[in-house]
């Protein structure tokens, strides 16, 4: 499910309206000044969005230093889009994507189908609020009454067709067959059964794909917190590696699911995560957008070795610099 400000747009495209920034963010930049990028960007917050993505990546590519970048907006601050513009710097830790597979296996009819009924329902849910989801039993069960009734026939689907979402995952060449696989997949009943099939659609070069395949594996790590004795075991490597993605709903969507996978703390994780993301981390939750910074700020907090109820009380109180620099500060010995 591509972003929900495809929504925005098009309302606003349906008014003659163009759609305006409310909030402009970057996650990446470390040595290059905020000022040149800005300047390179042309935009400000209350502009338009610009008409041409392209073109605004390629003058942000022309800034010394800045070897990638990558715009993205996404909804809402204020009705107004939030416009994050993603940085890749010389030396910087780079996120690296499988090569495109040039294989011929495309998804069956049957599920091609109810995928294709089941996004058109969740843009009907969306249009009228019902955004909202249970992922208690380690797949996406919606709240809205229409998406969810399709739902509910994705783990026979899968049952009936595993062997060929497998293989749909990891060799087509058609990057939407390989986005509906990625979300099906992760209703297969055996939970543990696709997890490696989810961590390696984590490196697809294809946005869709590897979101779809992140949301599927953040409901699985949900059952598998809930619930131990399923012995569920899923890898943070790659979700720590994406929080250094030039892509902001890689980076998003990681850290969302590593909250959830820190629940207990586990020292190799959070040292994992301090070695290799505790900068990341720091930026993200400076977003303006407080949704968007809220879980890393949860990830910064833990790794300060905060109690829960210590990190709520300094998200309630606005108090997200000193979190930060308390996480930051605490990693320094060990980069060192």
């Amino acid at each position: 499910m591509r972003t929900v400000v495809v929504l925005v747009l098009l309302a606003a495209a349906a008014t003659a309206q163009a759609p305006r920034v409310g909030v402009i963010d970057f996650h990446g930049p470390r040595k290059v000044s905020e000022a040149l990028l800005r300047k390179a960007l042309g935009v400000r917050e209350g502009d338009p969005l610009p008409r041409s993505k392209g073109e605004v990546e390629g003058a942000l590519e022309t800034v010394p230093g800045v070897v990638r970048a990558r715009l993205e907006a996404t909804c809402c601050e204020d009705g107004k889009a939030i416009l994050y513009v993603g940085i890749e710097e010389k030396g910087a830790p780079h996120f690296d994507y499988h090569q495109p597979p040039d294989g011929e296996a495309r998804i069956p009819d049957e599920i091609h189908g109810a995928y294709a009924r089941f996004l058109a329902s969740v843009h009907e849910a969306a249009r009228v609020g019902e955004t909202g989801e249970d992922l208690s039993q380690g797949h996406s069960l919606m709240h809205n009454a229409a998406s969810r009734e399709i739902q509910i026939q994705f783990p026979a689907l899968v049952e009936s067709h595993l062997v060929k979402l497998r293989e749909v995952l990891r060799t087509s060449a058609d990057e939407e067959h390989r986005a509906m696989s990625a979300y099906i997949i992760g209703y297969a009943k055996n939970k543990r059964g696709v997890v490696e099939d989810l961590q390696y659609a984590l490196r697809d070069p294809d946005d869709t794909v590897r979101n779809n395949a992140l949301r599927a594996l953040g409901a699985i790590t949900v059952l598998a917190t809930r619930d131990p004795a399923r012995e569920i075991r899923i890898s943070p490597t790659w979700l720590i590696e994406m929080l250094n993605s030039l892509i902001w709903q890689d980076r998003h969507t990681a850290a969302v699911t590593l909250v959830t996978l820190t629940e207990r703390r586990d020292e190799s994780v959070m040292a994992h995560i301090r070695e290799r993301a505790i900068e990341a981390l720091a930026e993200m939750a400076r977003w303006k957008h407080l949704p968007h910074a809220l879980p890393a700020f949860i990830l910064l907090g833990r790794l300060a070795g905060m109690p829960e109820v210590e990190i709520q009380k300094a998200w309630t109180n606005s108090d997200r610099e000193s979190v930060v620099r308390r996480a930051l500060a605490g990693a320094r010995p060990t980069r060192r």
